[in-house]
């Protein structure tokens, strides 16, 4: 798995974006390797908890400039490359074993989307959390739409995506989107402390409340990440996307029509 590392320390496996270079960006082979670490953990007996942390500066800036660019030049990629980046966040929630975000630097857009399919995350008080999809004519499509009303409420969730704006992590764990918000120097010592609490309780009962929780709290998520395609679909063929994919590659303030 040449972008992704994973580090065992007893029943704790680390899973970490190894794409320092590159702000731990998701290309398909990034989300390939983290499809195949997330399977290996769920399969592998010995782990009962899972942290994804990122390397370097941040945890992820999302998806990456490239794929975003390929998107924008025809549909056709579109729905094979989501349901790949699906499949994978898919299985945060699909194993019984908890998983754990730990966020510092950033977390954008897909990278945000990622931790909302985690069953609780952690943040460094100075990082960065938004889902900015509208600012170039997208919507979240890759769970976010549908996790987040769950987790922070529905007003709060129209407010973070229809605005894209970004908050940081004090404001994540205000609005419970975060679950805890620390110094950056104190964020391994806390996930590790929240580890601790998750391994002292049985497993087949923290698995089992899991699912539970997950049913009450999303009970049509299949369908809902179904109409988020379809929304995308129809914001991708716009001109706001193609407007807003050439300023993103450009660097540039988006000019949309009506601006």
């Amino acid at each position: 798995m040449g972008l992704i590392r994973t580090e065992d320390s007893g029943a704790l496996r680390r899973i970490v974006f190894d794409r320092a270079d590159k702000r731990n960006a998701m290309n398909m082979e990034l989300i390939g390797d983290l499809d195949a670490a997330l399977l290996a953990a769920q399969n592998d007996p010995r782990v009962r908890c899972v942290v994804i942390s990122g390397d370097g500066p941040m945890f992820s800036a999302g998806i990456d400039v490239d794929l975003l660019n390929d998107f924008s030049a025809g549909l056709s990629g579109l729905r094979p490359s989501r349901e790949a980046m699906i499949r994978a966040f898919n299985r945060c929630e699909e194993m019984t074993k908890p998983v754990i975000a730990e966020v510092h630097g950033a977390a954008i857009g897909a990278a945000m989307e990622l931790a909302l399919a985690c069953d609780m995350r952690i943040s460094s008080d100075e990082a960065v959390w938004s889902l900015p999809e509208t600012k170039i004519g997208l919507i979240p499509d890759v769970g976010g739409s549908t996790r987040l009303p769950a987790i922070v409420g529905l007003g709060r969730a129209k407010e973070l995506i229809m605005t894209g704006k970004f908050i940081n992590g004090e404001q994540a764990e205000r609005i419970g989107l975060a679950n805890k918000s620390v110094p950056a120097g104190q964020l391994a010592e806390t996930t590790q402390a929240l580890v601790d609490e998750l391994l002292a309780c049985a497993p087949v009962a923290v698995g089992l409340a899991k699912r539970v929780l997950d049913s009450v709290a999303k009970p049509s998520l299949a369908l809902n990440l179904e109409h988020e395609v379809t929304a995308q679909t129809v914001c991708a063929a716009t001109e706001d996307f193609r407007e807003g994919a050439s300023a993103v590659v450009e660097r540039r303030p988006p000019v949309f029509k009506g601006s």
